[in-house]
């Protein structure tokens, strides 16, 4: 069972420390609270890998905060909020647990901020790299409503929803990588190593030799004697590609090849989707205004052509038309989508439709990811049998035929 570092203050006003055992860290705030302790802060206990681990990030390159570390953040000020803490002893009790040394400089600010009697939600907005504007217009509409630790939970899920969908794409896009890395090196390994092997046996026979033979013996040549002319191709490639996707145009082409491509198409449409509905509905049901969730959903869409198609929307809203009239104009929704979303509107269950969307194309996302790696495997291995059969054959079938001369 795991254990917790809880600070507490005494009846005299002290501020004493200890440790509990509970199943989680809610179940341990509540546990304490019912002893009737004043719970200052409450922390998972560090092993001592954990604390290792910590020492040697002190010293090591300081890296920026990431999705994780705002997970963890939001999750701990959810428990402490509903135990009862108050804002500003449990960011304090926070940012002694943080580990990333640039995110605690920036937790200590947004205390700072606080303590000086600005709303949580403005302290957080000046982070926009850190705290995205759907965190913050959430936290901002908990305040409004005095909600905030049942705002937290919710913003705690979101955040876990998203690293996980980020997960299985990332997981999905690797595995092709690794495969093909295996296959270039693999490719390179026989052209470089064991072909020259077989370059003194065919001299002088050019004659004999079948052209993809010369062809492959020209390209090991050039690879041996030219090799930094391809690393340094190999790298201007790259660089240009990642510098390309993140120019406009770039970008916007690249958005649209990935909803083109035929084996991926699917998982990027299924992707895109889950991600603007699901921060619709989350905004929808936390109360920001209609206008500011549209703005919001176009900037976290994720891509050139959704991103256009909710700014779309948001024009057509803001001049008086409901949401589906826009959405039924354009091509990157299914017709039924926009239906459910049309009786949504006219429901008034907005909210709770765009969840329940979310989370079909959710699961949707998930068994294509499944498929497309699963097509995937015997596709690439396919491929680099192909590769280094024609290499094998290309060196042997040259043996054969120099043999039967010979007899």
């Amino acid at each position: 069972m795991p254990s917790y570092n809880f600070e507490y203050r005494e009846g005299g006003g002290q501020v004493a420390t200890g440790t509990v055992q509970a199943a989680s860290m809610t179940e341990a705030a509540s546990q304490l609270r019912s002893q009737g302790l004043h719970l200052l802060n409450i922390a998972p206990l560090a092993s001592g890998a954990q604390g290792l681990l910590g020492k040697l990030r002190g010293v090591s390159v300081e890296f920026g905060p990431g999705i994780k570390d705002v997970l963890n953040f939001t999750n701990q000020l959810a428990v402490m909020i509903k135990a009862g803490i108050s804002i500003r002893e449990a960011i304090d009790g926070i940012s002694r647990q943080v580990e990333n040394a640039k995110f605690r400089r920036i937790i200590l600010r947004i205390k700072s901020d606080v303590e000086s009697g600005q709303p949580f939600s403005t302290a957080l907005a000046r982070f926009p790299k850190v705290f995205s504007p759907l965190y913050v217009n959430m936290v901002r509409a908990s305040e409004l409503s005095g909600s905030f630790g049942m705002m937290l939970e919710r913003i705690s899920v979101y955040l876990a929803q998203q690293v996980e969908t980020r997960n299985m794409v990332r997981g999905a896009m690797v595995y092709p990588a690794i495969i093909a890395t295996m296959a270039v090196g693999t490719t390179v390994f026989l052209l470089t190593w064991v072909l020259p092997r077989f370059s003194a046996l065919f001299a002088g026979k050019e004659a004999l030799l079948p052209k993809p033979t010369v062809a492959l013996l020209a390209i090991s040549a050039f690879l041996k004697s030219y090799w930094y002319a391809v690393i340094g191709g190999a790298v201007v490639v790259v660089s240009g590609f990642v510098y390309a996707i993140h120019t406009p145009w770039g970008g916007t082409y690249w958005d649209v090849f990935k909803l083109r491509i035929p084996l991926f198409r699917k998982m990027f449409r299924a992707l895109y989707i889950t991600r603007g509905l699901h921060t619709m509905g989350e905004l929808v049901n936390a109360g920001v205004p209609m206008l500011e969730t549209l703005a919001i959903t176009a900037e976290v869409s994720g891509n050139t052509l959704h991103r256009r198609m909710w700014q779309s929307v948001h024009r057509s809203v803001k001049q008086g038309e409901k949401i589906a009239q826009p959405l039924v104009r354009q091509s990157l929704l299914p017709p039924n989508v926009v239906q459910m979303i049309s009786a949504g509107e006219e429901s008034g269950r907005l909210g709770e439709v765009m969840r329940d969307i979310a989370e079909y194309y959710s699961k949707e996302l998930r068994n294509t990811i499944k498929s497309v790696t699963a097509m995937i495997e015997p596709m690439m291995i396919v491929c680099m049998g192909v590769i280094v059969g024609f290499i094998a054959m290309s060196i042997i079938l040259p043996i054969f035929k120099m043999s039967s001369l010979v007899k």
